[in-house]
């Protein structure tokens, strides 16, 4: 191969690397401004002005604790993901359009997320079922996304190229999060209410979602693998079926249940955050946008701080020093004083140093994992536990706050992940779990 051919490919993977990053920067908007700081504490509320007496909402005649309803909202998305996401895991890899897809399940979100402008009165039921589409749809997306990593980026390339996919979409968060906060601050210099000025802020992030999809949807190419083509089942059946092929590879099955673990304590203290600082602690809205503003700024320098770490001590070490980190300041978390802004912000700037290091170098980890050929439907997997989609971890704060009318004790039931997390990851042969998988090596992982 020529020098010229060699330096044009480089190119190529470059741009298509950059193209890759706006995705995060497009989508990550949803995940901050709608899933981590406005729709838990809004849509809390929207619950409760619909309550009965004794503080229960009844969708499809259930009784539900209207201060457990966005928690129970979001472990339902992951019934809609579970069915769909094997499917066009599956679809995709067969047939090498990953692209088509990928536009769909963004289009698809940023749709339902610009709809939630249309939330407001008593109106629960609407917000949650957008939650749900959105949520389903982020998840689809994310997962055809992070399918393309092993194949834009060699293996000596994946920590870094995935810590500037994280690093890009907080810096996006932080950008449109100062926004939000000025446009909340000063509703009334605007002539809108503060509950229109929510609603605004939940729909321009569906809006940024759609727009900047276009760049990713330029620059990403389809890559289309030699590996095996097996039929798509529907549902359930092609999850099972994608099981049964992970099943050859126990090695990354054992990754995957420790990254399942602990993804899902991280996904519920970043969808529940707000909530518990809104209700247990007494914050203000403006307290809370400031402290996730905090925590996205934080993320950008710990995500690349982390990628620069994994060089040295490898992918590994550096994600279970994470785990104990997330599990000192969860713990720090259950004591927080009500009322004492200063705190949180100390809480917040922790969990921002982890927050993006943690789940890049976790996305970097299991691209190595990953057979050839099964990229988007092994990620399929991956993705049922990430940005919000998480179940177990917000079925298990809604009926701990359910049981104890206690966000203090919800907070802290969160802290077995972590731990349990740490002691699956540590068993894990990585090396021999990428021999295995039939990808090469390499020198420091």
């Amino acid at each position: 191969m020529s020098a010229d051919t060699v330096r044009t490919d480089v190119i190529d993977r470059q741009r298509e690397q950059r193209g890759w990053y706006f995705y995060d920067w497009a989508c990550s908007v949803y995940s901050t401004s709608v899933l981590t700081v406005f729709l838990g504490p809004y849509l809390t509320s929207v619950a409760e002005s619909a309550a009965d007496a004794d503080g229960f909402v009844h969708p499809l005649g259930i009784p539900v604790r209207a201060g457990s309803f966005f928690a129970y909202s979001v472990s339902l998305s992951v019934i809609v993901a579970v069915l769909v996401m094997p499917l066009v895991g599956a679809a995709a890899d067969r047939s090498g359009r990953k692209k088509p897809l990928l536009g769909a399940a963004a289009y698809v979100g940023a749709a339902a997320t610009t709809g939630l402008f249309f939330l407001d009165g008593d109106r629960y039921l609407l917000g949650g079922v957008l939650l749900i589409v959105a949520n389903a749809a982020q998840s689809v997306g994310m997962m055809l996304y992070n399918s393309y990593l092993p194949q834009i980026a060699p293996p000596e390339e994946r920590d870094a190229v995935s810590s500037r996919g994280w690093a890009f979409g907080y810096a996006a968060g932080s950008l449109v999060l100062i926004a939000n906060l000025v446009l909340y601050l000063a509703h009334d210099s605007f002539g809108v209410s503060e509950t229109t000025a929510v609603r605004i802020c939940l729909a321009s992030a569906g809006l940024w979602w759609g727009a900047f999809t276009l760049v990713p949807l330029r620059r990403l190419r389809d890559h289309r693998s030699d590996g095996p083509k097996e039929p798509t089942a529907p549902g359930f059946r092609q999850l099972a079926a994608t099981v049964r092929h992970m099943r050859r590879h126990p090695l990354t099955l054992a990754f995957l249940l420790a990254y399942l673990v602990y993804n899902d304590g991280i996904q519920t203290v970043i969808s529940q955050a707000s909530v518990y600082g809104s209700e247990e602690l007494g914050l203000g809205q403006s307290t809370l946008i400031a402290a996730v503003l905090l925590v996205q700024v934080l993320a950008v320098a710990g995500a690349l701080g982390m990628g620069r770490l994994a060089r040295t001590y490898g992918a590994k070490r550096t994600i279970l020093g994470s785990l104990v980190a997330w599990t000192v300041t969860l713990g720090a978390g259950y004591f927080l004083p009500a009322g004492a802004p200063v705190w949180f912000f100390v809480l917040a700037s922790g969990i921002g140093l982890v927050l993006g290091g943690s789940q890049a170098l976790s996305r970097s980890l299991f691209s190595h994992l990953v057979p050839p050929g099964k990229e988007a439907e092994y990620f399929s997997a991956y993705e049922m536990s990430d940005r919000g989609m998480s179940w177990l971890g917000p079925l298990l704060f809604g009926i701990t706050y359910q049981l104890t009318g206690s966000y203090r004790d919800a907070i802290i039931s969160l802290v077995a992940f972590f731990v349990i997390g740490f002691a699956l990851l540590a068993r894990v042969p990585v090396r021999q779990a990428i021999f295995d998988a039939g990808n090469p090596v390499p020198e420091r992982i």
